[in-house]
């Protein structure tokens, strides 16, 4: 928990997934961090960043932008869940409780999500 998820980066990156790409905030953008990528032969999606002095490029302002349009369909479902559903905090003892916990946040957040499409689409009847 000490540690930022960027400089755990070889962690994050299980070797089962069959994505070929990494999406991440600025937060994630180093050369080390990209020398991984390549060497996992994995794309990366990560934002630019600015530097003191040196703004960002309207070309990569518009990758950023185009970049978000993918990560917030994720970023949206953990903020729901951290802001509405009791946070991101686990209180349980042992990985078994702690998976089943997270299992139940994230039923009862499609349960939720479903109720709201169907109030916003609803089925003629």
């Amino acid at each position: 928990a000490a540690v930022h998820d960027s400089q755990a980066v070889d962690q994050l990156l299980t070797r089962g997934n069959t994505g070929s790409g990494v999406w991440a905030d600025a937060a994630y953008r180093s050369a080390e961090i990209e020398a991984v990528l390549k060497a996992r032969k994995l794309t990366s999606h990560i934002h630019r960043k600015g530097k003191r002095g040196k703004p960002l490029t309207q070309q990569a302002k518009a990758s950023n932008r185009t970049k978000s349009t993918v990560r917030v369909r994720v970023e949206h479902i953990f903020g729901a869940q951290a802001n509405d559903m009791g946070g991101t905090l686990v209180r349980t003892i042992g990985l078994v409780r702690a998976k089943a916990k997270i299992g139940m946040k994230n039923l009862a957040y499609n349960m939720r999500r479903l109720g709201q499409l169907g109030r916003l689409n609803p089925c003629p009847a």
